[in-house]
C-alpha cells in the first residue's frame, strides 16, 4: 500500500525521488547543484529540488548512499536528517567528506542521499519513581566488544 505524499518539483528538470528496486525503503534524492566537498571532513547543504508534504504521524528521513559511502567517504552529518510534518521547505542534505586526502565532485542530478518516509507515535510521559526491568548498567559498549 502506497502512502500519497503531495510533491512540489521546485526543479522540473531534476527527477522525482524514486526508489532504485521494487521493495527499497529509500528513494532517492538529486543534487540540485554541483559543487565541491573538500576532503577532511568538510560539509555541503545540498539542496534537492523538492518540497514535499509529510502526513502528521509521519517524518521523513535522509540518509547517506552506502555506495558513495563506501567508495567515497561521502555521508550525512546529521545521519538520519530528520524532516518533521510540519515542514514545507525545500529537502536538503548536509553532506560530509570523510575522506582525508581526496575532494569529491558532486554533479547536478547525482543520486546523494535517500528518503524514508516513516510512521511515527507521539509520547505521552508518564511520570513513575522507578523503572521496570533490569539496568544493565554502563551503556555505551558496558556490554563488551
Amino acid at each position: 500500500m502506497s502512502l500519497p505524499i503531495d510533491i512540489v518539483p521546485l526543479d522540473p528538470e531534476l527527477p522525482l525521488p524514486a526508489y532504485a528496486h521494487e521493495g527499497d525503503a529509500g528513494l532517492d534524492l538529486y543534487a540540485r547543484e554541483s559543487a565541491v566537498i573538500r576532503a577532511g571532513g568538510h560539509r555541503l547543504l545540498m539542496p534537492t529540488g523538492i518540497s514535499i508534504a509529510i502526513p502528521v504521524g509521519y517524518c521523513g528521513l535522509v540518509m547517506p548512499r552506502s555506495g558513495l559511502a563506501l567508495k567515497h567517504g561521502i555521508s550525512i552529518v546529521n545521519a538520519p536528517g530528520l524532516i518533521d510534518a510540519a515542514y514545507r521547505g525545500e529537502i536538503k542534505a548536509v553532506l560530509v567528506n570523510t575522506d582525508p586526502d581526496h575532494d569529491y565532485e558532486i554533479h547536478r542530478g547525482d543520486r546523494v542521499a535517500q528518503l524514508v518516509i516513516q510512521r511515527v507515535e507521539q509520547v505521552a510521559w508518564n511520570v513513575v519513581e522507578s523503572l521496570d526491568g533490569v539496568d544493565r548498567g554502563g551503556g555505551f559498549g558496558h556490554s563488551g566488544r
